[in-house]
């Protein structure tokens, strides 16, 4: 996949390159900069940083990867946050294209970026990550560069509340977990395949009102706002497959395959599988990956998912994340993956 999030240490990346966060001046200060040195050989990293000098704020330099498993180091020098009033957001956003150009010009395949200015520079990290996004987001659009944003606390992406509002709130009240079968366990019976189905709390209260309740197999359609489609678009595509419809939908809203590929976060060859056949039908998190992509409503999101045998699902935190984007129709694939990944689920366009 072209895009990842991971939580992990920089310095183990197995990558062409990695990214540090360097001084201006020869020498390593606190956090990152001074793991990847002791992870290098802080004496052969050292001597190179001399030879070079110094590095301008928004600017970067590659070196050799020494003993790390990434092959080159590409250092960048940020700038300490003044309250926002100073420029340090266009150093921030200078240090990525920077980055970026550097890796291109040493046709790296492969890059692993911290989160740039949230540390010691003391960017409040709700617009440190925002900054990472825009700008990587930016360069995926031209290049099919593998690249990783990674993350060693989990404070770097906690930030549910303060980048999409009340999804917190939203999941809570549309997840169907597995604590309902705690509590309630005697109430719901059991289904054909001998588990527990779940409910949600409309649900519940609909039991206990000794209202009838319908229920697949699994669990519980999830309530959802659905948009009206004319008589004539749902007969229009019945007989469509899967991409199919994908490249239907794309038409209809004049996006390229090419444009839908990288909305979609999918590699080229993963794409060009579906496309020619070669992957017939897709894994749950492209099917919704390219719903996003091509800005579905939900009603829409659900008609193409079942080409593949696929639905919506209030026992998949995923489907309800990805739902509760679609629904206020926020449609950015990176920002819906960040979601994904704070809450623990895989993230769209992982896999084929």
């Amino acid at each position: 996949m072209p895009f990842q999030i991971v939580r992990n240490d920089i310095t183990k990346m197995q990558v062409d390159a990695i990214v540090n966060t360097a001084n201006p001046m020869p020498g390593y200060g606190a956090g990152i900069d001074s793991a990847v040195y002791e992870a290098a050989g802080k004496d052969k990293l050292l001597a190179k940083r001399h030879e070079i000098g110094a590095i301008d704020r928004g600017t970067s330099v590659i070196t050799d990867g020494y003993n790390l498993p990434a092959k080159f180091i590409i250092h960048t020098v940020g700038t300490r946050w003044q309250g926002g009033k100073a420029g340090e957001e266009d150093i921030i956003r200078k240090c990525y294209r920077s980055l970026f150009d550097v890796a291109v010009n040493n046709n790296i395949s492969s890059l692993a970026i911290p989160l740039l200015a949230s540390g010691s520079y003391g960017f409040p990290k709700g617009i440190a990550l925002r900054i990472a996004l825009s700008e990587i987001e930016a360069f995926m659009s031209e290049s099919d560069m593998e690249v990783y944003l990674v993350v060693f606390d989990e404070n770097s992406v906690s930030l549910s509340s303060e980048l999409f509002g009340d999804i917190d709130e939203y999941i809570n009240d549309n997840y169907v977990d597995e604590k309902n079968q705690e509590e309630y366990p005697d109430s719901y019976g059991r289904a054909s395949n001998g588990t527990v189905p779940t409910f949600s709390k409309a649900n519940k209260a609909a039991l206990e009102d000794e209202e009838e309740v319908l229920y697949s197999d699994a669990c519980l359609s999830a309530p959802i706002l659905e948009e009206e489609r004319s008589l004539d678009d749902v007969v229009n595509n019945l007989d469509k497959t899967f991409m199919e419809l994908v490249f239907s939908f794309a038409d209809a809203k004049g996006l390229t395959d090419v444009e839908v590929q990288k909305k979609a976060n999918l590699d080229r060859k993963a794409f060009s599988k579906l496309k020619c056949g070669t992957t017939k039908n897709p894994s749950k998190s492209t099917a919704l990956a390219l719903a996003v992509a091509l800005e579905l409503n939900l009603d829409d999101t659900k008609d193409l998912l079942s080409r593949a045998g696929l639905a919506l699902s209030p026992c998949s935190k995923q489907d309800v994340i990805v739902q509760y984007f679609i629904e206020r129709k926020a449609f950015d694939i990176y920002e819906i993956n960040l979601a994904l990944f704070e809450h623990g689920e895989q993230l769209l366009g992982t896999q084929v």
